[in-house]
């Protein structure tokens, strides 16, 4: 018969909680890791990071492909749930939306490297995109909804039009140490903002 554990879980629990959290440990280490060195970083570097041995991952994440997949579903999920809690605890909506775009460019590098990672499993890459696209679009639109219902900025912008037109921007940024894409979506979003009645 199963013994208690201190805090009155049973050990296959306890176990359950401690391999859970090893993996969300993982999870944002590769995260780190991959925007600074890429997705085809050492596993050795993500186990440094992460603190724990390679074993570990080997065996949350039997291939690098099942790493770069969990990162990319861990960080779409972070982002999604970003955008209700900024627009409930920003200023406004408009400044919800800035900081959700800043949380999206983030997500942007981090994902930098994930088409060639997975050139082999074009099937699964595809998947990941549908889930990206269904994930962030309705988060996306919750924002510019209620940035235009405030009268912040204009209405009728598609959230496909500005999540494509940031990602677009985002191009190049690896390639160049001088292109700084935020100060040209800082830019993009000046645009959409309400012009002030004459």
């Amino acid at each position: 018969m199963a013994t208690e554990g201190p805090a009155g879980e049973s050990p296959s629990r306890s176990k359950r909680s401690d391999a859970q959290r090893n993996r969300q440990t993982v999870l944002t280490a590769a995260a780190e890791v991959f925007v600074t060195s890429g997705v085809d970083a050492p596993i050795r570097q993500i186990a440094a990071q992460a603190g724990v041995g390679m074993a570990t991952i080997y065996r949350h994440f039997p291939t690098r492909a099942d790493l770069v997949t969990a990162v990319y579903h861990h960080q779409i999920e972070a982002c999604a749930d970003a955008g209700p809690r900024l627009l409930a605890s920003a200023d406004s909506p408009l400044d919800a939306l800035r900081q959700w775009i800043d949380v999206f460019v983030d997500f942007l590098v981090t994902k930098h490297g994930l088409a060639d990672a997975l050139q082999s499993d074009s099937d699964r890459f595809a998947a990941l995109h549908a889930y990206f696209l269904d994930r962030l679009l309705p988060v996306c639109a919750q924002l510019l909804d209620a940035a235009a219902e405030a009268d912040e900025i204009r209405p009728g912008t598609q959230p496909y039009e500005l999540m494509r037109g940031i990602g677009n921007l985002c191009i190049g940024r690896d390639n160049d140490p001088r292109y700084d894409p935020r100060r040209l979506i800082a830019l993009l979003l000046q645009g959409l903002q309400q012009s002030p009645e004459c």
